[in-house]
């Protein structure tokens, strides 16, 4: 079966559990607008990959932990666009969660999402607490501080800003989370997959500043320009179009290269470079180069 297809159906079973039953109905449909239609799932399938990767091992452990991984992505995603932070209209080419639903709904949408993601992984590995009590550690280290996606969403607050610690925090912990949970799922050494997944995570941030900085609102589905308006670091403003697309070119091939030996690495090699080449819409990948 298409991992897609695991991935969307855990998702869900996971989100029909949390606004079912007497969830108050606007709340619910938050936590459905939140979720649904998702994304490219690029943490989860990433998860997937390195699972599949190393060979037998745990599938549903895997699963649990790739759900849990997007969960706190889509979560962080409804955070992001509150007023108090980047006051987003849109996302994924529809009215964000704070704007269909309101500030308020989007916050307790957020704050339940998170919770979500560690039930799953608790009610899924109950029978299995070796597993349960590594992927809690590694999913809890890149929701929370100090190097995780909530620090990184602080950092925005600071009157100076480290450039490398911001990104690797907001958008590098999840990534490194999903390959290195990947990996644990398989009982595999995980540690030297967080390269991988920190390596794809700068890649996708690189690209991200691209979007932001050249891109169009219609076609990537969110506003643009919110670096520059609201003065956050950006690759383009900080080295300009054409050194970004390097930068991003570089990291994509480190990726590659931070593989471990395990059975499907050259099937992972391909796999990176197919994701990669998605980053940037086509159009803009023409215009920046």
């Amino acid at each position: 079966m298409d991992p897609a297809v695991w991935i969307e159906g855990s998702l869900e079973f996971a989100i029909a559990e949390a606004a079912g039953g007497d969830c108050p109905p606007l709340l619910a449909g938050a936590l459905r607008h939140s979720v649904f239609p998702g994304g490219a799932r690029l943490r989860p399938r990433l998860c997937l990959s390195v699972a599949m990767a190393c060979g037998k091992g745990d599938r549903e452990a895997a699963l649990a932990a790739a759900t849990a991984i997007e969960i706190i992505h889509c979560a962080s995603l409804v955070h992001d666009d509150l007023p108090c932070f980047d006051d987003a209209p849109t996302r994924r080419g529809r009215p964000s969660v704070q704007a269909e639903y309101g500030p308020a709904l989007a916050v307790l949408a957020g704050d339940a999402l998170i919770v979500l993601a560690f039930e799953t992984l608790a009610r899924r590995l109950a029978s299995r607490p070796q597993a349960l009590a590594r992927l809690v550690t590694i999913v809890g280290r890149a929701a929370g501080a100090p190097h995780g996606i909530t620090a990184g969403q602080a950092f925005e607050s600071e009157p100076a800003i480290d450039t490398a610690l911001y990104h690797r925090a907001k958008t590098g912990a999840l990534f490194a989370a999903a390959s290195e949970a990947g990996a644990a799922a398989c009982g595999a050494p995980s540690t030297p997959w967080r390269h991988l997944g920190a390596y794809l995570g700068e890649a996708y941030q690189v690209a991200d500043d691209i979007r932001d900085a050249a891109g169009d609102e219609n076609e990537l589905g969110k506003p643009v320009g919110i670096d520059v308006k609201l003065g956050r670091p950006n690759a383009v403003r900080d080295v300009g179009i054409p050194d970004a697309i390097r930068r991003l070119d570089e990291l994509v091939e480190a990726a590659v290269e931070s593989v471990p030996l395990c059975p499907g690495r050259e099937r992972m090699h391909e796999l990176i470079r197919h994701e990669a080449s998605r980053f940037l819409p086509e159009k803009l990948a023409r215009r920046a180069a």
